[in-house]
């Protein structure tokens, strides 16, 4: 078997230490080096060529997104950022998104659930999905169209979405070219708590539509897109004109929450044929089953295809089950959405 070749860059010596035990405990990835620094770090990844980097953000001699967009334009490689839990630490996470690292991992502290065996092993499968990643096709895929003509809406239809590893770019794909006439989105992100408001906040600076970390029993609104608050699950609910969303902590399913398929459930339940839906790009399952059932229920359901998928894992999953009516390129996952729509495609379903 071969084994994920890891390098860590962290001015911390302690925290070095901690990732180092970390990755070589696991049977399927080694820590081929640290660095305490960007400098010594781009020396290291020429000589030994590792296959996933972890890259603390605040250090010393070249700070850590500079030293990111220096090297995806050079030598683009899976990173995984290792961020603190304030507001400028998930503001220069998303950041590090925007200029190529394909995820994040909060520092240890008391906001991160558990003990440090929980933590670590968090660490693991984002080394593991990180090892999938295609950097180059990340790239790409990460681009922002123009916005889309406006479609009569009611409040009785709504669009849902749920996303993984790479979310946070291929939504901004998806959520810019949205118009203020689009139907409700509820959007399930893995996103751990403390990083979805600002990310939120983030979207509705750019997109026309307004976006919001969503609050409990808040109505679900045409040109309005809401994400489950990190660490959080979210469930669309009907009321006699349109729907809320509730907001709760029930245990992680899939081993998340927010959990895609919680969401999808909800949303096959309470909409069912006046819903589209689509999964992005994310490493496991979730959400493949949601969007079956919600094909089940009359709804419009696309995958995105591996050609945009920074991780092609959740979509991949729900092609086999033939959850999908559709696999599509992100640069496309918006208009098919309002297609769904335009094209009376609600009518089709109830025959």
């Amino acid at each position: 078997m071969k084994r994920i070749r890891v390098m860590a860059v962290d001015d911390s010596a302690l925290m070095r230490n901690m990732l180092n035990a970390i990755v070589n405990q696991q049977a399927d990835m080694e820590m081929v080096a640290t660095a305490p620094d960007p400098l010594i770090a781009r020396d290291l990844i020429k000589q030994l060529n590792p296959d996933v980097l972890t890259l603390d953000i605040d250090m010393p001699r070249m700070d850590g997104l500079d030293f990111l967009s220096r090297l995806m334009r050079l030598r683009p490689m899976p990173v995984i950022m290792i961020s603190s839990m304030t507001t400028r630490g998930s503001s220069a996470t998303l950041n590090a998104l925007e200029h190529g690292a394909v995820d994040f991992i909060p520092k240890p502290g008391n906001q991160i659930p558990g003990d440090l065996a929980v933590w670590g092993a968090l660490l693991a499968d984002k080394i593991r999905g990180a090892a999938k990643a295609n950097p180059n096709r990340y790239l790409n895929s990460a681009t922002v169209g123009a916005v889309l003509p406006g479609i009569k809406t009611d409040i009785t239809q709504v669009i849902a979405i749920g996303a993984s590893t790479g979310g946070t770019e291929a939504l901004r794909c998806v959520l810019t070219q949205m118009p203020v006439s689009s139907p409700g989105i509820v959007i399930a992100q893995h996103m751990p708590a403390g990083f979805t408001r600002s990310f939120a906040q983030r979207m509705d600076t750019l997109c026309q539509i307004a976006v919001r970390e969503a609050e409990h029993g808040e109505p679900l609104m045409p040109g309005n897109a809401l994400i489950a608050p990190g660490d959080r699950h979210m469930t669309l609910v009907r009321r006699s004109r349109g729907y809320e969303v509730h907001i709760d902590e029930n245990a992680p399913v899939n081993r998340h929450r927010p959990s895609v398929d919680v969401l999808f459930d909800s949303v096959a339940q309470q909409a069912g044929k006046f819903a589209s839906a689509a999964i992005l790009t994310g490493m496991g399952n979730d959400g493949a089953r949601g969007l079956l059932t919600l094909r089940q229920a009359g709804a419009w359901t696309m995958a995105q295809n591996e050609a945009s998928c920074v991780v092609f894992g959740m979509p991949r999953e729900a092609i086999a089950l033939d959850a999908a009516c559709e696999v599509v390129d992100l640069d496309v996952v918006s208009q098919r959405l309002l297609d769904s729509f335009n094209n009376n495609l609600q009518r089709k379903r109830a025959d």
